[in-house]
Parts: structure tokens; sequence; C-alpha cells
């Protein structure tokens, strides 16, 4: 279980109080897919060729504590605290070796499909909001068959912060002439459930990678294993029912 029973009740009225809902935010790596491990691939056989780390590979946990979730820049400072240029360098040259990974390889994460068609056919507004570079995102959207989904694509380096800033979520309210008070978000890691958190929003938390007592400490209203966990489904029924009772 991805969270005690005893959370779900509260879950569910933490997305209720959202009635009538308008939009639903999406992060993109880890959240419409599990795309973590192409990007940890991509990063280890890179920094093996250079010798980072005396040429010993890095480990899942240095890729969870250092990348995963963060902004380019802060990578590359991470990396690289000494010689900034020459990180910058290398994420961007690491960014082409995952396209190729992902081009190959991504595939959506479990019960998307089934989110999707639920967003769909309530018609509600869905925006992506990422830290990823805009080459990144908009090529993830496409394989995953979504470019025609997302009314707005939201990057994090053109905004004034990146996550974990509220900056980006806020932009893509904005994006969608949509109210805070009436929309939640799917993310996957701690800077990004941290950033529509600050935004106003409910987030619900894939543990798709990250730890969940890590995720936890975020904030998230709830987490879920993926789009078919049961208690994703339990709170959106309860959501239903609670827009119905508004409408009538």
């Amino acid at each position: 279980m991805t969270a005690s029973s005893d959370c779900i009740s509260s879950s569910q009225s933490s997305l209720t109080r959202l009635a009538p809902l308008e939009a639903v935010l999406f992060d993109i790596d880890g959240t419409l897919s599990d795309s973590d491990p192409l990007h940890y691939h991509a990063f280890r056989e890179m920094l093996l060729e250079i010798g980072f780390n005396g040429g010993a590979p890095i480990t899942e946990e240095f890729f969870i504590e250092t990348v995963a979730g963060k902004h380019n820049d802060d990578i590359a400072l991470a990396l690289f605290p000494d010689d900034l240029p020459r990180g910058l360098k290398f994420v961007e040259d690491k960014e082409a070796m995952f396209r190729k990974l992902a081009a190959e390889q991504l595939k959506p994460l479990n019960g998307l499909d089934k989110v999707r068609k639920w967003i769909e056919n309530r018609g509600l507004k869905r925006a992506a909001v990422t830290n990823a570079p805009r080459e990144n995102a908009e090529l993830m959207i496409s394989v995953l068959g979504l470019s025609d989904f997302f009314e707005a694509v939201i990057i994090g380096g053109e905004c004034e912060h990146a996550k974990p800033h509220p900056d980006p979520y806020l932009k893509g309210l904005e994006a969608l002439k949509a109210s805070k008070d009436h929309t939640f978000v799917f993310e996957d890691s701690f800077s990004g459930i941290k950033a529509g958190v600050a935004a106003g929003m409910p987030v619900i938390g894939l543990a798709t990678r990250n730890p969940e007592n890590l995720l936890m400490e975020a904030k998230p209203a709830f987490l879920i294993k993926d789009y078919d966990d049961a208690k994703l489904w339990a709170a959106l029924e309860e959501l239903d029912k609670a827009s119905s009772t508004l409408s009538v």
C-alpha cells in the first residue's frame, strides 16, 4: 500500500473541496511515464565516461538526491560546482542521449489512458508543467500520444523560478484561466509536490521511483502507485459526487 488506509477519507475530502473541478495539471517525467530509469542510465553512463566519482558509477540514491525532479541548472551546479559551463554542457549532452532513449523506449504509466479519458469525458482543462527542457517535454508528450491532450506545456526554465518554486504551476493556471481552488496536480518528485502545494493546490503524489517517506515530507494530499490505484478512483468518485450535488 502506498499510504495507510486511515488517510483515505481525508484524502478524498481534500479533492471534494475542489468541486466543481476545472482543471488537472500534470508533471511529465515520472508522472506520465516511468522515465527516471532512462535519465539514470544516461547520467550513469556519461559520468562514467568522464571518470566522475573516481570512476565509480553513481548510485540510484545519488540520482534521487542530486538529480530527480530538479532543474538542469541546479543539477549542473551540483555535479560540477567549480566549473558551471562544463556542467551546463554536460547536462545538455545528457539530454540528447535521453531523447534518443526516450524515442525508442518511453511507455505510459499504468492507467494513464484511463485517467486521460476521465478528464476528457468531463471537459476539464489540462496542462503539463515540467522542469524538463522544452525539447524533452514535447518529445515525451508526442511519444506518449498526448500532443492533442494538453492545452499548454509550461517549462520551469522559461519561468522566473523553476520547481520547487510555485511559479510554473501558477503559470499553468494562468495559461488555462483556471482557479487553484478548482484544480489538482499529479506529481512524482519532492520538488514538484512542493511546488504544487506552494501554488495552493492539492497534489496527488505518484510513488513511481522516489521514496514514499521523502514524498510525504512535501505534503501531498495522498500517494498512489500509478493511475490504476484504487485510492485515486475512490477519490475521483467522491469528487464526481460532490460536483453532481452542486449542479442539482
